[in-house]
């Protein structure tokens, strides 16, 4: 099979639901700062664990993706700091712009979801 997931690797996904579970409910309880906190943590743990120490330190350190890596830590550093809006904020922006090198996975990926690729490809054609 191409895509094997190993022990490890459902941990990181896991720690990664966790992260993202921990920031939704902190967004709904306007903005928590404890649990946007411990969102953030588990959402690293788990990108940690599931691309690997060394692979996620080179995305954080590649050149071209300073700019999200800096908005990200500044984005936690505002949680930290009690202005969690604003750091969520800048958090989403710091994601975005740092894993855009993944969309076109993500879509290939979606795409092969039975209900979601059929919507997606109702929505916007590939």
């Amino acid at each position: 099979m191409a895509y094997d997931i190993d022990e490890t690797k459902k941990i990181g996904i896991g720690l990664i639901g966790f992260g993202i579970f921990f920031t939704f409910l902190g967004i709904v309880l306007f903005f928590d700062r404890g649990l946007l906190a411990l969102g953030n943590i588990f959402w690293l743990a788990g990108v940690a664990i599931l691309l690997g120490w060394r692979s996620m330190w080179s995305l954080f350190t590649n050149r071209e993706n300073y700019k999200g890596s800096a908005s990200f830590v500044l984005g936690l550093f505002l949680i930290f700091v009690r202005w969690p809006i604003v750091g969520i904020i800048i958090e989403i922006y710091g994601c975005v712009f740092l894993f855009s090198g993944f969309w076109s996975s993500v879509k290939v990926f979606l795409y092969h979801i039975p209900v979601v690729g059929w919507i997606i490809r109702f929505i916007a054609p590939p």
